[in-house]
């Protein structure tokens, strides 16, 4: 059985699983691993599909994914991408700064950029390497997280409670954008699109469930339709949104290691995949006997849910490789 079926198995409860996957967050990690630097990483399909193939080999994982950055769409917008070698890409300027931006703003063509256009090909690279057996997961921007991305934090947060039309036409647009994005990346390959929306994490339920709920439930519904799955990665603590993220319909949902996986499943649902949340801060310090018992531990109490083991959020650069190889072991181990 190929690791497309295993996770098949896994979404459609079938029982011949027999234990949990294994699909941590990779990128500078997986850059630095592949004797890339992170900036080639973030801008280079081939290095980003080949980084990820390797860290799937070197530490048996059950899945790859095309997340490097928050800005691919962004530069779609018209921002301006710098690459720091050794750090996240950075947005130079905001695209937006007054209410006549949002209504001016036109939704780009992701196939006319040169940002967006290098993750649909690495989409196609990983469908000619991987040949349909192993899932691929591609990315997009949430709702929120794109007009954040656009507008910047603070002020599209303040834009919200002052001026909710201009709040509702910037979010409408970077829906348009994520639902065109996906689509392109399911074309090319994806099984599963994750959509990253860390912002929400740090609004309150009301702020959540008036406006980005039901935009990320359209573009959920949206490429559900196009038959792929949907992984959705909220940073940070969520408890106090898990009831309406239920609603969205998403397949997979990331929990970060301030969430009680079992109140998550209680509230989402056992039918919900979870991803995580063991700390990365532990998994980067502790020893490698640690990380592995860490994580036997994290597997035996959660054995009636229905889980993908990984980190609460992304694998930090400097996490030695050797506990990486403990982590794995755990899950193959079946503990």
């Amino acid at each position: 059985m190929n690791k497309k079926q295993q996770f098949e198995d896994l979404a459609n409860n079938r029982n011949s699983l027999a234990g949990n996957l294994f699909s941590p967050i990779l990128m500078h990690f997986a850059a630095r691993h592949s004797g890339k630097t992170y900036a080639e990483f973030a801008s280079n399909y081939k290095i980003l599909v080949e980084a990820n193939i390797r860290a799937m080999e070197d530490f048996d994982m059950d899945m790859v994914s095309l997340i490097s950055d928050p800005y691919r769409e962004t530069a779609a917008f018209g921002a301006k991408i710098e690459f720091p070698a050794e750090a996240v890409p950075k947005c130079m300027n905001k695209v937006i700064g007054s209410p006549d931006d949002i209504r001016s703003l036109a939704v780009p063509d992701v196939y006319r950029n040169e940002r967006t256009l290098d993750r649909i090909r690495g989409a196609e690279e990983y469908s000619r390497i991987l040949k349909g057996e192993v899932p691929v997961i591609g990315w997009i921007e949430g709702p929120l997280a794109e007009a954040c991305d656009l507008a910047g934090v603070s002020e599209m947060l303040m834009m919200l409670m002052m001026d909710p039309g201009s709040s509702n036409l910037l979010l409408d647009k970077c829906t348009e954008m994520a639902k065109s994005f996906a689509l392109a990346q399911v074309r090319a390959g994806c099984d599963i699109i994750g959509m990253g929306d860390a912002v929400c994490s740090q609004v309150d339920p009301d702020t959540y469930g008036s406006f980005v709920k039901d935009r990320q439930r359209e573009i959920i519904s949206f490429v559900h339709g196009l038959g792929a799955r949907v992984k959705l990665h909220i940073c940070g603590d969520i408890t106090h949104l898990l009831p309406q993220i239920r609603e969205t319909g998403a397949d997979i949902v990331d929990i970060d290691w301030q969430v009680s996986p079992k109140k998550a499943a209680a509230a989402l649902g056992h039918e919900t995949i979870l991803c995580g949340n063991i700390n990365p801060v532990l998994i980067q310090d502790k020893t490698e006997e640690d990380v592995y018992g860490l994580t036997g531990k994290f597997i035996q109490e959660h054995k009636d849910i229905k889980l993908i083991v990984s980190a609460g959020c992304e694998i930090t650069v400097n996490t030695p490789a050797a506990n990486l190889k403990a982590m794995s072991g755990a899950v193959r181990d079946q503990w």
